[in-house]
């Protein structure tokens, strides 16, 4: 899908999904083999799938057609920021989330985005980077991981993690002690799934390598991950949505009011454009725009505490 305009569909059923492959930065060559698996899994499950690298599908008149959206091995900036705001107020609206190998290597100035996919890329093994690991399930309750073993060995490219956020549901670790290269230490998840922000969003590690996309039992790891995503398929609900464009610091004029002033503390802007504020000793200052000018108004006598009475001490005398 090369246009996001060309996109004609009218209701979510089946469910569909939207597989993004944009990269700023690493391809990933294994990137046309994840999206004919997930074509065939579109095809297997009933469930439709569209395609695109162009980040103009990220606008909300596209995104409200999908039930879930992939980033599949994304890497570094991707969304500019109305993309970004499109995407968030997609969430917010109950849309799902699926994170494939390097989406984690994605947006790492975007905070909202690290606290969705559940953490950033930090490192990987070298020499060689693709090497075998054992895999520990350790909730097999999961849409996701029901059926897997509970040591399940696999060969991909084994990501370290930073930034990993608290509310993750851990699906799976990896086992350390069973390759090289590993700094997570015991605690290294590699698969997992939360709720946020209105939607929901699942995760794996795994996807680096063109075989991933034909075993099996990855397959079935992504289809689950993939569902959960979609989950109920409820029609998304954009009255819940929130998010706005912060403006670009360029579109504001910095103006200095005065450059003399000791411990300021207030400020009120007057209908006809003054500017009053007061110093913590009493000064009370007015601005003039027509004149440009600041003046004194007002001193008003502050008496300075020098001990707190024994009375207060301890009492909260807030308002």
């Amino acid at each position: 899908m090369s246009n996001p305009k060309t996109v004609t569909v009218t209701a979510k059923t089946p469910p569909r999904i939207l597989v993004f492959t944009k990269t700023k930065g690493w391809y990933h060559t294994s990137i046309p083999s994840g999206i004919a698996a997930i074509q065939k899994l579109g095809k297997e499950n009933g469930f439709e799938v569209d395609t695109t690298k162009n980040a103009a599908c990220f606008v909300e008149d596209s995104l409200k057609h999908y039930s879930a959206v992939m980033f599949l091995s994304t890497t570094l900036n991707v969304l500019n920021a109305d993309q970004q705001v499109a995407f968030e107020r997609y969430i917010e609206a109950g849309g799902g989330f699926i994170g494939i190998h390097s989406a984690t290597d994605t947006e790492y100035d975007w905070p909202w985005y690290n606290k969705l996919v559940g953490a950033y890329f930090s490192s990987h093994p070298g020499n060689p980077n693709v090497r075998k690991a054992i895999i520990d399930v350790i909730d097999s309750t999961h849409i996701s991981t029901k059926g897997l073993p509970k040591r399940w060995e696999r060969t991909d490219e084994w990501y370290n993690y930073k930034s990993i956020q608290p509310d993750l549901k851990v699906l799976a670790k990896l086992d350390e002690d069973t390759y090289e290269g590993g700094t997570n230490g015991d605690n290294h998840p590699i698969a997992w799934y939360h709720e946020f922000d209105g939607g929901r969003a699942f995760y794996t590690g795994g996807g680096h390598t063109d075989e991933s996309y034909s075993e099996p039992l990855f397959l079935q790891h992504v289809l689950g991950g993939i569902k959960y995503a979609i989950g109920t398929d409820a029609p998304l609900d954009y009255s819940r949505s929130y998010a706005v464009k912060k403006p670009e610091d360029n579109r504001f004029t910095k103006t200095v009011l005065s450059n003399d002033l000791n411990e300021p503390m207030t400020l009120s802007v007057a209908p006809d454009g003054r500017v009053f504020f007061i110093e913590r000793a009493g000064n009370f200052y007015v601005y003039e725009p027509v004149t440009k000018k600041t003046k004194l108004v007002y001193k008003f006598p502050v008496k300075a505490v020098d001990k707190i009475p024994e009375w207060f001490v301890g009492n909260d005398h807030r308002s």
